[in-house]
């Protein structure tokens, strides 16, 4: 799995702006806040956790990485995050009236058990989501182009991986014990700057910063012309549409 230790800054001006591309859906699955409480698993720097406390939520966000904690302290002052990281959360049975997990299954050891403790934490509605076309496609074609060895990270065990389309995701969440189990796909475009796609790069973020990270000099300087090329072939105006697609489950937890 991908080391996110040390990327904060890295993830906070790139792909948060990609990630909450879901926030709508999820927002519109939970319902209308009516003082009830949610907790943001996963909540990284703290963009999501910060809309959804806009919203009328008691938000509570947690996020096992000091760095990405850092950056939504600092953003987001009125929200305190606590570490904590799946699949060992530190709250009660119940603790919580929503719990919400964005592109957070996707990266763990143990998929299921990490279901479960959403379950475990929640007392009405469970809303995940996981991609189904992710931003790696983006980052293959440069690698192609580039011809360096594209990064091969650590692949789950199969007995705890799922397919990664909205049946597998909704398969895998049941056999954690969630009920009433509904996935949808949603699309939708980020409009990415070059910019903040090169920081996420240097920032070590995701498959495509691990792999930057173990280039020698020659074979950086190629990755980033392939990439040059890419932006220009695929640039409108000042920023690359970029379609994403994620599977979003609604679940009870009872």
């Amino acid at each position: 799995m991908k080391d996110w230790a040390g990327v904060g800054e890295a993830y906070a001006a790139s792909y948060a702006a990609l990630c909450a591309g879901t926030f709508p859906v999820m927002r519109d699955a939970a319902g209308a806040p009516a003082e009830r409480s949610l907790l943001d698993v996963g909540a990284g720097d703290g963009t999501l956790a910060a809309a959804w406390s806009v919203e009328g939520w008691a938000v509570t966000a947690c996020e096992p990485e000091p760095t990405m904690r850092a950056v939504s302290r600092r953003r987001h002052p009125e929200i305190e995050p606590v570490a904590g990281a799946l699949p060992d959360l530190p709250f009660a049975d119940g603790a919580f009236d929503v719990v919400v997990a964005n592109f957070v299954l996707n990266h763990v050891v143990s998929p299921r058990a990490s279901t479960a403790e959403l379950r475990r934490v929640s007392r009405g509605t469970v809303v995940a989501t996981t991609w189904t076309v992710s931003p790696s496609w983006l980052w293959a074609e440069i690698t192609e182009r580039a011809e360096v060895e594209p990064f091969m990270g650590e692949r789950l065990p199969a007995a705890e991986d799922f397919e990664r389309t909205p049946d597998g995701f909704a398969r895998m969440l049941r056999e954690a014990g969630l009920e009433r189990v509904t996935v949808a796909e949603h699309r939708w475009t980020w409009n990415a700057r070059p910019e903040a796609l090169w920081a996420s790069v240097e920032g070590g973020v995701a498959g495509a910063g691990a792999l930057y990270a173990g280039l020698d000099a020659g074979d950086r300087r190629r990755f980033r012309a392939a990439f040059d090329v890419v932006v220009d072939q695929r640039r409108a105006g000042g920023v690359l549409p970029l379609e994403h697609r994620a599977a979003m489950a609604v679940a009870t937890a009872g």
